[in-house]
């Protein structure tokens, strides 16, 4: 029976722990059979094709078959191309590196326009995922990525200047367009160094939105969450829509963790109570 296939354009789950072990074995010995396997492992060989069954139906494993002259055909596995991606998509380190290099460029015109290139590249890479008629509809798309990709986000609608309504973040849009509410951040430890991948974001959405977007509330500055508000288009269109000023300000660096005054949590980037940030698009 053949196994069931990962659906295209579907994210299969990660591999169990236990089944890592088996990953690890034909990373080093590609086209190992059943008894191979269990002989490395010390288990049963039924617990092997268990495994291996995941595996398959996970596209991490696939299986080849050989006729030999007598008996039973047998089976060899090895991993496909997605199988030895596992374990080497991890890019923490490099990203810090990279952007820790684009925040000390000293010429800040050169640094704006290098953020403003790194959120228009973003947007490319998931154009083909916004296809909605409308910015409002855009807009849903977007929200609908970031969910996709672990961020736990909402779009807010808006209500009527005489209407009341409670929202996600206990704010109340009001006017004739939508906010998008992220409650989680795509790059904390980025965004913890410098505002600048704010900056980036805002014009990523800019971008996919196909309107101006302006950085209403962040979470840098001690709120719950960070809402993008969409505004009417403007003369400017939609490439830097939210304004050369807002982009300065954003791509002006932060200090590092170590270089920060006293009042200030690391960790949530909440000011202390003396001081404030009445807007949220400048940086200190």
């Amino acid at each position: 029976m053949p196994l069931p296939e990962v659906p295209s354009g579907a994210q299969a789950a990660p591999p169990r722990a236990v089944d890592h072990a088996v990953i690890d074995l034909l990373r080093v010995d590609d086209g190992l059979g059943i008894g191979g396997l269990a002989s490395s492992l010390g288990v049963t060989a039924t617990a092997v094709r268990q495994r291996l069954d995941r595996l398959m139906r996970q596209g991490l494993v696939e299986r080849s078959t050989t006729s030999g002259r007598r008996g039973r055909p047998s089976h060899t596995y090895r991993l496909t191309e997605s199988g030895r991606r596992i374990g080497g998509d991890n890019f923490h380190d490099l990203a810090i590196v990279l952007w820790r290099e684009i925040r000390s460029v000293s010429d800040a015109e050169v640094r704006r326009g290098l953020i403003g290139r790194i959120g228009t590249s973003l947007a490319g890479l998931h154009r083909d995922e916004v296809r909605g008629a409308t910015p409002r509809d855009r807009l849903r798309d977007v929200a609908a990525l970031m969910r996709r990709n672990q961020i736990a986000c909402v779009v807010e609608e808006p209500v009527g200047p005489d209407e009341v309504a409670r929202t996600p973040s206990g704010e109340v849009p009001r006017g004739g367009l939508p906010v998008l509410t992220s409650y989680a951040c795509p790059y904390p430890d980025l965004a913890e160094q410098d505002r600048g991948i704010c900056a980036a974001e805002r014009v990523m959405i800019e971008e996919l939105v196909g309107r101006p977007v302006r950085l209403a509330e962040c979470r840098l500055d001690g709120g719950s969450c960070c809402r993008f508000s969409m505004a009417e288009a403007g003369p400017e269109g939609v490439a830097g829509g939210g304004g050369v000023g807002t982009l300065r300000a954003e791509a002006t660096p932060r200090r590092m963790p170590s270089e920060r005054p006293p009042g200030r949590d690391p960790r949530r980037g909440r000011p202390s109570r003396s001081s404030s940030n009445p807007n949220p698009e400048s940086v200190s």
